[in-house]
């Protein structure tokens, strides 16, 4: 019995190379204006940059709370320092301090010959200065 062989048809050759041709075209197309494309390139370097730069600001603000909790250690606290800021923070002094009154409007000591009339300066001072 002799067999035939069928000879495909041309139009199967056409339609499977333009389907090709299609293809390609779109990877293309995608080359140039995709997510990852040659046009997006632009904007992801900029995020990165922007990205980097808050990355910076942050590592700096995370090394500044490490510096203050390093602070906490008591190796390395100075009892004294620490003593003179909490009173100067509370407003309180000891017994044995010397309390030296500033002037608020030019930063200087006051001072006068009379303790009368400084003590009458002073309570006013002390009084404006209570919150």
């Amino acid at each position: 019995m002799p067999t035939r062989l069928k000879r495909p048809a041309f139009w199967r050759h056409v339609v499977l190379g333009l389907g090709l041709i299609a293809f390609q075209g779109y990877l293309g197309y995608s080359v140039v204006t995709g997510q990852f494309g040659i046009e997006s390139q632009d904007v992801l370097e900029a995020e990165i940059d922007e990205l980097g730069a808050k990355s910076g600001a942050l590592q700096a603000e995370i090394d500044s709370f490490r510096h203050r909790i390093d602070l906490f250690q008591t190796t390395r606290m100075d009892p004294d320092l620490v003593s003179e800021r909490a009173r100067a923070l509370l407003s309180m002094a000891q017994a044995d301090d010397i309390v030296v009154m500033v002037n608020l409007a030019n930063g200087k000591p006051l001072s006068s010959s009379d303790t009368a009339s400084t003590t009458d300066q002073l309570s006013g001072i002390i009084e404006d200065g209570i919150d």
